[in-house]
C-alpha cells in the first residue's frame, strides 16, 4: 500500500514552491507525482487539430519527488506523517500519525 494516492492534499515541503498546497492529480510510478498548481514549467507546444490544442507557450505541472512533499492533515491545517493500521475486519489503512485519525474511508 502506497503512502499517497490520488485526491490527497499535500503541501510541498522543500523545493522553489516550499510551502504551497495541492492536491495529487497523478502518480507516476511509486516516487513521484503531479501536483495542482505547483512546479509549474513553460512548456512550448506545436498546434495539433486532430486533440483541438492551441499552439504556444503554457503553463505545466511536471513531476515531484515524493519525498519532497507531505500529507496535509485538514484538522490540524498542517503537515503530518502517514502511519499504517488495521482494522478489526482485517483491513489495512492509512492513518496520521499525529492524532490517529483514520484517511481513507
Amino acid at each position: 500500500m502506497n503512502k499517497f494516492k490520488k485526491g490527497d492534499s499535500v503541501i510541498v515541503t522543500a523545493g522553489k514552491d516550499k510551502g504551497k498546497k495541492g492536491e495529487i492529480m497523478k502518480m507516476i510510478g511509486a516516487d513521484r507525482m503531479i501536483i495542482s498548481n505547483v512546479n509549474l514549467v513553460k512548456k512550448h507546444v506545436k498546434p495539433n487539430p486532430n486533440k483541438k490544442i492551441d499552439g504556444g507557450i503554457m503553463d505545466r505541472e511536471m513531476s515531484i519527488h515524493i519525498s519532497n512533499v507531505s500529507i496535509l492533515n485538514p484538522l490540524s491545517k498542517k503537515q503530518d506523517k502517514i502511519g499504517f493500521k488495521k482494522l478489526q475486519d482485517g483491513k489495512k489503512v492509512r492513518i496520521f500519525k499525529s492524532n490517529n485519525e483514520v484517511i481513507d474511508v
